[in-house]
């Protein structure tokens, strides 16, 4: 009789298709159904008394989304807008139904890329930070992927303590 690992791991698809999101000093790696769109930069509304790393609420399809700096949650300088930038939505994780989505500001136009397990290794170099949960090299390339749950739960810390 199988495991449920082995089931699992049978399941597991072969490739998964992702996004690669440029913030300032690194790149983001996150699988396609965390996105709920990428969308072009426009000013957040600020929030009042709200931490530096919550740049404000992001109005998406008629919601307001709070609009995070995953650099300044990770203790680095809050990066200027550019030209390219855009907010990625993600999709809720499960941690609060009052939060359907979150938001973070990138800077630059994300690229698909399709992950198999021989493109990636992980790196035991990589400098861990709050909110990062793994870091990976994808073909060579250094990347992060991020905790989302994590920021999920920062903002709903500072949410219910108002």
């Amino acid at each position: 009789m199988e495991s449920a690992l082995q089931t699992i791991e049978q399941m597991a698809p072969d490739v998964v298709p992702s996004l690669m999101l440029p913030l300032a000093g690194r790149t983001l790696l996150v699988p396609t159904v965390t996105v709920a769109e990428m969308v072009p930069f426009a000013q957040a509304e600020k929030v009042e008394d709200a931490p530096d790393w919550l740049l404000g609420d992001f109005y998406w399809r008629d919601l307001r989304v709070p609009l995070l700096s995953f650099e300044v949650l990770n203790g680095e300088a809050l990066p200027e807008v550019q030209p390219k930038s855009r907010v990625a939505v993600f999709n809720n994780t499960g941690v609060d139904e009052g939060l359907p989505f979150i938001a973070i500001s990138t800077q630059g136009i994300p690229k698909l890329v399709r992950v198999g397990n021989e493109d990636i290794a992980v790196d035991d170099e990589g400098q861990n930070h709050a909110f990062d949960r793994l870091h990976v090299t994808l073909n060579g390339e250094a990347m992060t992927i991020p905790d989302i749950t994590a920021l999920e739960h920062v903002y709903l810390e500072w949410r219910n303590s108002q």
